[in-house]
């Protein structure tokens, strides 16, 4: 595809400044918008750059989907929730109590400077199916350990926290950090991840509001 001059700078520009705005664009060439209309035009239908709402133009010739771009700078620590916690010492039904008052899927066992385990919703359904009493059964019976325990760290990027969730089937998981008492790791507890956080983070960039 032969190129005017114009439509030459014009790629370049967006080659090494996008995303940027075609207003932005007509600043650099000293030329009104409606004057690039034309060219924009051009590069676009040939493929060589392309637009995005809200972003502005980026070049396609080897470059990333400025969405997918953002997207991979969201980390855990930016995304997180905040976790609910109960005591080792508590009863399946201690937690069952906090997930339906707090209209969570996921509550995790233990300190917030060690967690040692999580249950889910779908833990203590499968538990009150066995007619078990939820009452008498110790969390401990119900819960993961940490040692199986799925967990994302904070500076984790929300795009390896979505594909654990997919890989693992699971809805919810902690995000920790892992410290050293006496040689003995614990896991101390900075937040919760869910499938709620991705489609919040989703409809965010989807507005356009950065992060």
């Amino acid at each position: 595809m032969r190129l005017t001059e114009r439509q030459k700078e014009i790629t370049d520009i967006v080659r090494e400044n996008g995303p940027i705005t075609g207003e932005q664009i007509a600043e650099r060439l000293h030329v009104t918008r409606s004057a690039l209309r034309g060219d924009l035009a051009v590069l676009l239908s040939g493929e060589i750059i392309a637009a995005r709402r809200r972003l502005g133009y980026y070049y396609l010739g080897g470059g990333e989907d400025p969405a997918a771009m953002e997207i991979r700078k969201c980390t855990a620590a930016e995304c997180m929730s905040k976790p609910a916690l109960v005591p080792v010492t508590a009863s399946a039904y201690d937690a069952a109590v906090l997930l339906f008052t707090r209209d969570i899927g996921t509550v995790f066992i233990g300190t917030q400077d060690d967690v040692q385990g999580v249950v889910s919703r779908k833990d203590l359904l499968k538990a009150a199916m066995g007619r078990e009493n939820l009452q008498s059964m110790p969390i401990s019976m119900v819960m993961t350990s940490k040692s199986k325990m799925i967990f994302a760290t904070p500076e984790e990027s929300m795009v390896d926290v979505a594909k654990k969730l997919i890989d693992f089937e699971i809805d919810c998981l902690p995000v920790i950090t892992i410290e050293e008492d006496n040689g003995v790791k614990k896991y101390a507890l900075c937040g919760r991840l869910s499938k709620t956080n991705i489609t919040r983070l989703f409809l965010k960039l989807g507005k356009g509001k950065g992060r």
